[in-house]
């Protein structure tokens, strides 16, 4: 007796693998457009952090450059058109050294290398009762006022004496092994803020507020609004910047003879301008 097993092959019908085959196809379309979606993000994150790098690299290159040319005319020759412009009484060193008046003012000058370093004629100076002459700040309409003559990036210089601290040397700024009462030579130390910015990416005006005509002395500025100092208001006005502090000591030699030879013989007199 034989026994037979009978089999039955169920057919799909053809309409089903067409829905079935076009499900994967949509399934690798969804995929492939994600995958191109993630690209172009990528791509567009990548091209900001590179604008990112190169503009924080331009506003660092700009704002180092005024303070290598104020540090090469200081340290240079006392016989240079530049020297005589910043130790002079109009310049931003002579105006606190050679006047007993201006302990609290801030300096401020417009970085204009294309015309010349600095300007006695353009200067601006803040004074603690709020008064100030107004020809030294930068103007981002002025062209004459950018670095270069692609009209990029501008710096404005501040300059101030270095408030009193607690840990700073007692009589640090006196010539040694003199008294008080024959100094004939003294030492003044300067805050210097070089400020760059791209006017192009945003107005330096917050409002009715020129943000180059703020203060760059934080210990001045009210605690409650940052947007009173040059720095806080240009990043509350969407301006990229970036500021460098500089702290520098210069030496008033009007009356000091420079000895050699362990104090043995005779220098030059540095002489000061009388105005």
């Amino acid at each position: 007796m034989s026994n037979y097993q009978r089999y039955q092959r169920s057919i799909v019908p053809p309409s089903s693998q067409q829905g079935a085959v076009l499900i994967v196809v949509l399934l690798f379309l969804v995929l492939i457009i994600l995958g191109g979606v993630i690209a172009v993000k990528q791509s567009s994150t990548d091209l900001k952090l590179a604008t990112s790098d190169q503009i924080n690299a331009l506003l660092l290159q700009s704002a180092d450059n005024a303070n290598q040319n104020i540090e090469q005319s200081i340290n240079g020759s006392s016989d240079s058109d530049a020297y005589d412009a910043m130790i002079s009484r109009g310049g931003p060193f002579g105006h606190f050294i050679l006047s007993d008046y201006s302990v609290e003012n801030e300096y401020v000058f417009c970085f204009r290398p294309r015309d010349q370093l600095f300007n006695v004629n353009k200067t601006s100076i803040i004074t603690p009762d709020g008064s100030l002459t107004s020809t030294g700040y930068c103007d981002s309409t002025e062209s004459n006022d950018y670095i270069s003559s692609r009209n990029t990036s501008m710096t404005q210089v501040n300059v101030s004496l270095t408030p009193p601290n607690a840990e700073n040397e007692a009589f640090g700024s006196y010539s040694i092994g003199q008294g008080s009462s024959l100094i004939s030579s003294k030492a003044f130390m300067f805050d210097i803020n070089s400020t760059a910015v791209l006017p192009a990416y945003g107005n330096t005006k917050l409002g009715n507020i020129d943000c180059f005509k703020q203060t760059s002395r934080l210990h001045t500025a009210s605690a409650a609004d940052y947007t009173d100092t040059i720095g806080g208001c240009m990043a509350e006005a969407g301006v990229p910047n970036k500021i460098i502090y500089e702290m520098a000591d210069v030496e008033n030699q009007s009356l000091r003879t420079k000895c050699v030879d362990f104090g043995e013989g005779a220098g030059l007199l540095c002489t000061l301008p009388s105005s």
